[in-house]
Parts: structure tokens; sequence; C-alpha cells
């Protein structure tokens, strides 16, 4: 959603979906495997505990890409947006998620999974303008730790790998100068 409604210089490495009603999991995976089957390989298919799982490879791009559509039903905050890429003339109209909500399901991934391309979007959406939440000292704390944790190679080769090249070399000098700093910011509030 970052990507195609946002313009978020980085590519995606999944697509997450959320449910906004209720529906049978196992009647909507067979019916993705039926469909995306006819144009992709399927390397995985699975209902997992809390989602519905599908990894999708094609002949014509080196990446799997996963999908993930969240099984539990939740009060989402979402707005209607368009979807598009700077390389085709499509353009689609979805839901997805507010900005605010997008951050606040950032600074939940970068929580808990301490990956490094959620504390790249949360710096993304702070440019954009949008406002981290109210947060304890303890989730700052925790936050920055995660941040802390990034390493020299995280920034070259895994963040590296799925930014486009103006933006490498900025992260590889500064890593997440501005996120911290907003961070630090708000602790003294």
């Amino acid at each position: 959603m970052l990507r195609l409604c946002h313009e978020l210089p980085r590519y995606s490495v999944e697509l997450d979906f959320w449910k906004l009603k209720e529906f049978d999991d196992s009647s909507l995976l067979e019916n993705l495997k039926t469909a995306l089957g006819k144009s992709y390989e399927i390397t995985d298919a699975q209902l997992k505990r809390n989602t519905i799982l599908l990894e999708l490879r094609s002949a014509r791009f080196p990446r799997r890409l996963k999908i993930e559509i969240r099984r539990r039903l939740r009060d989402w905050e979402y707005e209607n947006v368009i979807a598009f890429s700077p390389f085709g003339t499509a353009q689609v109209q979805v839901k997805a998620h507010t900005l605010n909500q997008t951050m606040q399901n950032k600074i939940e991934a970068l929580s808990t999974r301490g990956a490094i391309r959620d504390a790249f979007d949360m710096e993304f959406l702070l440019r954009k303008g949008v406002p981290l939440p109210k947060l304890t000292k303890e989730e700052i704390d925790h936050l920055q730790k995660q941040l802390d944790k990034f390493k020299p190679r995280d920034f070259k080769v895994t963040l590296g790998s799925l930014l486009e090249a103006e933006w490498r070399s900025y992260y590889a000098e500064n890593g997440f100068k501005f996120l911290s700093e907003k961070l630090r910011a708000q602790t003294l509030l």
C-alpha cells in the first residue's frame, strides 16, 4: 500500500491484507490458489493461526512474493485510495489503512519482529508528516533498542536490496538518524 498508493521508495517483500468482513478462510485460500495458480507457481499456501498465507514465484522475477491476509477482524482505520505504478498505466481504487493506522502497524511490527524495512517505513511516514502516536518511555526505549541492533551491513545489504538506488547511499551513511531524533523528541514532551 505504501509503495503503490503513497510512492514509498522501497520494494515490497510481501502484500498484507486485512479482512473487513467475516468469510470462510478455507474457501478463500482455495479460490486464491486456483486463480493465482494460473499465472504463478504457488510455493506455499496454508491457513496459519493468524493469517492466510500464500507464497508465489514467477519465472519473470527473481524474488518470491508473500501474501498474507489477517484472519481476525479488527476495527481498522481505513480509506479509499488509488493504487498505481510508475511502470504502468493501470490505476485501481482500494481500501487501505490510513497513514496514521499504518504508523501504528509499523510501530507494532518494529517492536515485535524488528525488521529493518519497518523502521524505514516509519521514517518514510514521518517524512510525509504522519506523527508518531503518543508512546510511553518504555515503548520509545524498546523501539530505540530495535534501531540500535541494525549494523552497517543491514543498511547496505538487507535494506539496500529493497531500495531504489538514490536512497541506498543515504541510509548506508545516516541509518535511522531522523527516526531516532523523532523518538528522542517525544521523550522530551
